[in-house]
């Protein structure tokens, strides 16, 4: 067991490369699946105005599910899995970067702060355009009033051919949609606000996750496994990074979805139309997301790095 109020990190250079990334694909893939539904009532909920649709999160889940089945739950999801990308990207900046502060400050705060943001830079600009054809995706059915993209009905078919038109076709209809109406710019509508919104959100819940983890690893039994120590640190700053990034997040969803151009704009929309209420829209929705995705991360990702030590640290290293 660690000493009590010391968490051991394994830095980039402590990692077998093949195994991190082999093992790296299946926790990325693992835990999207696990949390898309969230994802998914998140931006109906913000997207939508006032309570037109859904009054909150477990009135969504039960509309969605009574009028579309567990289908309509994972409306876009074969386009977001193409994220698996962005996710290998992030990980990879993460820890180059927190390998580079290093050189620089001792601080573990100063390095997770730094490298958080960095690492959403690079994968926002690989992530904005699937979350575009993603959430436009997500808005048909209840939602697809609030979208200026429809999907074209299917004609009479049978049931597998419907099914491969809802994962190949829709997406197609979308794509073909948002190239006519907006060009390339289209699938990067949006940028700046993800950018302002998922900048923060990660630079902020690297520091707060050691914050919890240090001060949780104090107040732990001397006997409690470290693993435990983290798992519950992850939702703290889950959801103290979501709280706090949660307006810009309810402005980026509207970007995206209702082809608005002006980040301020629609901020200022959002304020005379709902008040500072609507800042709070789809919060519950991205905590439910946001708290098991981050025991889902912290857990396999800090079971990754340990599966990926590298052979000759191994008995060294003792959890």
């Amino acid at each position: 067991m660690q000493q009590k109020g010391t968490i051991q990190i394994i830095e980039w250079e402590d990692l077998d490369k093949r195994k991190f990334y082999s093992l790296g694909v299946f926790m990325t893939m693992t835990t999207r699946l696990t949390v898309y539904p969230a994802s998914l009532i998140r931006t109906l909920l913000q997207v939508q105005r006032g309570k037109a649709l859904y009054t909150g999160t477990l009135d969504a889940f039960c509309k969605i599910l009574r009028a579309e089945g567990l289908r309509g739950l994972y409306r876009g999801f074969m386009v977001s899995t193409f994220t698996l990308v962005s996710g290998q990207a992030y990980i990879t900046t993460y820890e180059l970067v927190r390998k580079y502060a290093s050189r620089y400050s001792p601080s573990n705060t100063v390095k997770s702060l730094v490298a958080g943001g960095a690492a959403s830079l690079v994968a926002q600009t690989i992530t904005v355009p699937i979350d575009v054809v993603s959430q436009q995706l997500m808005m048909q059915g209840q939602g697809e009033h609030l979208t200026r993209f429809k999907v074209k009905a299917p004609a009479a078919a049978s049931s597998s051919s419907k099914r491969g038109r809802f994962s190949f076709g829709q997406t197609r209809d979308i794509v073909v949609q948002i190239c006519a109406a907006d060009g390339f710019r289209g699938f990067y509508r949006g940028y700046v606000a993800s950018l302002l919104t998922y900048i923060p959100n990660s630079a902020l819940w690297w520091p707060f996750y050691h914050f919890y983890s240090e001060r949780l690893s104090n107040l732990a039994p001397s006997n409690c496994p470290q693993l435990m120590v983290l798992a519950v640190a992850g939702p703290m700053a889950a959801a103290t990074a979501s709280t706090i990034t949660n307006p810009m997040d309810v402005v980026r969803a509207r970007v995206q979805v209702e082809g608005r151009s002006s980040v301020i704009d629609t901020f200022k929309q959002l304020l005379a139309e709902e008040g500072a209420r609507g800042m709070t829209k789809g919060l519950s929705a991205r905590i439910i997301a946001a708290m098991p995705t981050s025991v889902l991360i912290v857990v396999g990702y800090e079971s990754l790095k340990r599966l990926s030590l590298r052979a000759d640290l191994v008995e060294s290293r003792h959890w």
